[in-house]
Formats: structure tokens, sequence, C-alpha cells
């Protein structure tokens, strides 16, 4: 290999980073867990795990996977190691932070993807030599582990592994595990992550080198510098371990020795959200905007909920824009703010609001510094075909612009998911420029939406196979579904009565099914009663191409949607 410059060496990664904040944060609080006691009498009370402690629990864990991968498993290090587990607490940190620092390469499945099959053709496409399940997991696989291609290991609760501390320490040399001291290979994987929607019924490999992962931990000095007042921010987890967000967010995070307060479940409630403020101090909040806005929802009829989030130093949003009437409604509530725009492939965050007083510009947008981003025009903004532009405000010009990533951007992802032809990464994110600088985020130049939990959905392909199946079934269709929990499939058809109607969509529904079993759960139509019957051509349209206009469909039967997912019984 050849020898690595000075900047190389300095690197900073996941294992670096802890090994920095375990010496610098030893006994400030790194986590709050539910504690055993609330599980038993259901009161909510957490426990501390400091920063020292951390860092000893995931040696101790990396001890445990080197002897059962390496020792035991004779999976050779550098390996690629699949690891299908929730994502959701601290035991599942150290599972993936223990299997790194133990020589090898976690490549992390989501819960969302419940299908055994899947996840062994990801495993094949990776490389991988081993897959690492938690119970659930097994129970999901039951006797479909013979399929696998690789050998599976079962993880162990922490409580058990550390009850053979002693014998870890005796069977495992320190040579067996990754030294944060030595200097990294910037093109090396150190992570593989997934798309977070399917294409082909696939999700596609997203595979993170050490020069992207440095790239992300280096935005922590734009994004998470502390501002409580006591030097010491606390903020609530915001999702699995398992997708990006949350793995990057700890990386920014530990460097500045956040607290980080494990909910009993996810999404927590407002009562969780008020309990997690009172007892563990929690002053900053990161949220995918969904959830949050389920909390404005709550606060409306709240006052003191409304109090709870008007009390805390920030509230960052992420995943996709807010809608304006809850991002008016926090402002003149006075919460303070802040809405992130990122995606998947480049870590999470690419540009962050403005925000201040004034209320016409604080919800612009602007890139992060120190990375190289473009937007380049994509075509001229026609009234009919973008309605919500038509009131925008000033325009430096007359064009929707997508947001591209140049391969110098050190957060520019891997090759495999850049553009061929011109080298470079195409977000499929489109804006308008309302200022030097200063965007809007205008949609996307694709059939992609993200559903409730910020993950994409490829509402193309459930169209194309709709049609594909159901044949004379359908006259035209359209999946709707931005913020929701999952899509709805709208179809319209000459159906009148509601015996045909109800006929009509359990006959659909019996021919899509199999093509969403391959899914990731926010993908699927999950059942019949998500298939809507409209009248032919009822559906709003673009004048110019008569296109269905998807948001316009989503505005129109907003109260129907709301139904089908429950919101308003929130």
């Amino acid at each position: 290999m050849p020898l690595l410059s000075n900047d190389q060496a300095s690197l900073k990664t996941h294992l670096s980073i802890l090994r920095d904040s375990s010496e610098r944060y030893a006994n400030t609080a790194a986590f709050k867990i539910p504690s055993v006691e609330s599980s038993s009498n259901g009161i909510l009370r957490w426990d501390t795990i400091t920063y020292k402690q951390f860092h000893s629990d995931v040696e101790l864990c990396a001890r445990f996977w080197a002897r059962q991968l390496n020792l035991v498993g004779n999976v050779p290090p550098k390996s690629v190691v699949g690891l299908w587990i929730g994502g959701y607490t601290y035991s599942d940190v150290l599972q993936i932070y223990g299997i790194s620092k133990a020589g090898y390469i976690p490549q992390l499945f989501s819960l969302r993807l419940p299908n055994p099959t899947v996840i062994y053709e990801l495993l094949q496409k990776a490389g991988a030599k081993a897959l690492v399940c938690d119970d659930g997991m097994l129970n999901i696989i039951g006797d479909r582990t013979k399929d696998s291609p690789v050998p599976i290991f079962t993880t162990q609760p922490f409580s058990d592994v550390a009850l053979l501390a002693e014998s870890l320490v005796d069977a495992v040399a320190d040579s067996y595990l990754i030294s944060e001291n030595d200097p990294v290979d910037p093109s090396e994987c150190a992570f593989v992550f997934h798309t977070s929607g399917s294409t082909s019924g696939s999700p596609k490999l997203v595979p993170c080198n050490y020069r992207w992962l440095d790239a992300v931990a280096r935005k922590a000095s734009q994004l998470c510098v502390p501002i409580g007042p006591n030097g010491q921010d606390v903020s609530t987890w915001i999702g699995s371990m398992c997708h990006i967000g949350q793995t990057t967010m700890l990386l920014c995070l530990m460097q500045y020795g956040t607290c980080i307060v494990q909910p009993h479940r996810f999404p927590f409630s407002p009562d969780e959200l008020s309990a997690m403020v009172e007892q563990c101090n929690v002053n900053r909040l990161w949220q995918f905007s969904a959830f949050f806005s389920a909390h404005l929802r709550a606060a409306r009829k709240d006052p003191e909920f409304l109090r709870v989030l008007a009390s805390l130093d920030e509230v960052s949003t992420c995943g996709m824009a807010l809608p304006k009437d809850d991002q008016d409604f926090a402002y003149n509530s006075g919460i303070n703010l802040q809405e992130i725009f990122g995606s998947t492939e480049l870590g999470g965050s690419t540009m962050i609001s403005i925000g201040g007083k004034d209320a016409s510009t604080r919800r612009h947008l602007r890139p992060l510094n120190g990375l190289a981003y473009e937007f380049r025009p994509v075509r001229t903004a026609a009234g009919n075909e973008y309605p919500d532009l038509e009131n925008a405000g000033y325009l430096s010009t007359n064009r929707l612009l997508e947001f591209v990533v140049l391969p110098e951007s050190g957060d520019c992802p891997d090759v495999s998911l850049r553009n061929p032809e011109d080298g470079v990464f195409h977000t499929g994110d489109l804006f308008i420029e309302v200022g030097p600088g200063r965007y809007i985020f205008a949609g996307r130049d694709d059939d992609w939406i993200k559903t409730e939990n910020s993950l994409r959905c490829d509402t193309k392909s459930i169209e194309d196979n709709a049609r594909l199946v159901c044949g004379p079934l359908i006259s035209e269709c359209i999946v709707v579904g931005t913020g929701r929990p999952s899509p709805v499939l709208f179809v319209e058809s000459s159906a009148v009565t509601v015996e045909e109607k109800t006929k009509l969509r359990k006959d659909i529904w019996r021919k899509i099914r199999l093509f969403h079993s391959r899914r990731f759960m926010h993908e699927r139509i999950t059942s019949a009663e998500m298939i809507v019957i409209v009248p032919l051509g009822s559906l709003p349209r673009t004048a110019s191409k008569g296109s269905i206009r998807r948001k316009a469909v989503e505005d129109e039967y907003k109260a129907q949607l709301d139904k089908l997912h429950g919101v308003a019984n929130m």
C-alpha cells in the first residue's frame, strides 16, 4: 500500500472520534438509555452511559466479535459483515462499532426491509462474508437460514457480553483490534449502507469510504456546536443506526461531547419528549420533519407542550421541508427552528436554513461551506407545471436548478452512484435561487417521493407494475404519499357503486401484492384499503402535457389520506 500523507493520516473516523471524546469528555454523559425499571413499572426513567464507558464497552464488544468472527468463524479481517438489527438501542451501537473495531466493514440493513431474499442478494452484491442478526431478525428468517450465502451469527445482549469480559481479554489480544492511531487509506471502505428506496425491487449499495466519512464528520463544525447554557447539548436519537442519518449524527455529536437520549419507542410521543426535557435536560431536538409535524399538531391543542417545544434551544428538522403552515406556527410560537436539507448518499446534511427574524428569508437554505456543490439549470419554470413556484418571490434566474455534487467534494458518494457521463453525483433535487447563495427547495426531477421517516419511494415503479399486471382494470393511476408512513395508489376507473369499487380494489391488490413483498415497508401498498378508486379524468392534470400532478392530488385528497393513515385520530 502506498505511503499516506499527513492529511490522510489525520482523517477523522468514527473510532478515532470516539477515542478522542472518551479522553476529552471521559466522565460526561454520552447516552441516556431507558432504565430497566422503566420496563417493569412503566415509569419513564433513564440511566447514564459516560463517554469513557462507551469507549470501554465498544472495545469489549470488539473482542467478542473478533473471537466470534475471526478466531471461531474464520471470517477474514477487512471482510464485509452484514448486520440485520434494529439500530435503535445503545446495544446496537456497540454491535456496529464493535464489529468495526474488530477489523470488519459493517453492511447495515434496515428493519424496514424484512425480506431475507433481498438481504441475501445485497450481501452477495457487497461481497459479504458473514451476517449478524438479532433474535427478531432470526425469527423472520425462520427456516430460510439454509438459503443464506454466508454464515449467520447471532448478537448477544451486551449485559451477557460484559459477563465474559475476563475471558475475552485473555482470549483476544489487542492485535486483533483496530488501533485508532493507525492511519487509514482514504479510499478504503468503512461502511456499506443502502439507498432508502428500491430500484427494480432492490435498494442500491452505498459504499462509504474513509474520505467520505472524514468529510461528513467535519460538517459538525457547521451543525453541532453546543448552544446549551452548561456547555453540553442534550439531544434525542433521530432514527436507526442502520440508516445514514443516525450514524452520521452520532459521528458529529460525539465531537462536542453531546449526550444523546434514547427514547423508549420510535416515534416518541409528546409525553415522552416532555419527560426527556424534564429528566434528561434535552435542550436540542433533531427530528425528521413528518414526526415534528405530529408534535406541532399536539402543541396546537396543548399549550403546556407548546411551552416545552418553545423552551428548547433549537429544533432541527430534516428529511424533507416542513409544510409552510407548520413553519409559520413554529416561528410564531417562539420555537427556534432550523431546517436541514440532505440525502443518504451525502451523509445527511448538505444545506441549512439561514434562520433569523425576517419571515420572508428565514426559511431560505444555504449550502454548507468547504464542499464542492453546484446548482445547474435544468429547465425553465412554467407556471402551469410548477404552480407552487408562482409566488416564490425574487428569482435570480427564471430556471429550476438541480443540486449536484462534484467529484472533488469530500462527501461525493462512491463512483458507482455518480453519473457515468459527467462523473458528478446528481441528487435530482430541484431548487430556485431566491437571492445570492440562497435557495428554496422546489421538488424533485424524478418520480421519487420521501415518506414519513424521510426514506425514499420510487412511485413510478409502483405505477408501472400496476399498469403491467392489472391491464384493463386501470385507466390511469398515480402514487402519492409524501410525508406519509406508506404510499397510496389512486386509480381512475369507470367503477361507480361501492360494491364495484370494493371488488376493483381487491382485484388490484391481489395482482400487485407479490411485487410489493420485496420492497421496504415504507414503499409498499400495504392493503387494498390503500388503493383509492376515483372517476375517470377526475385527477388534477398539467395544462401542457396532461400529466397527473402528484402534489395536487395529495393536496386535493389530504383529508382522505389523513383518514387512511389515522392522522385525524392522533
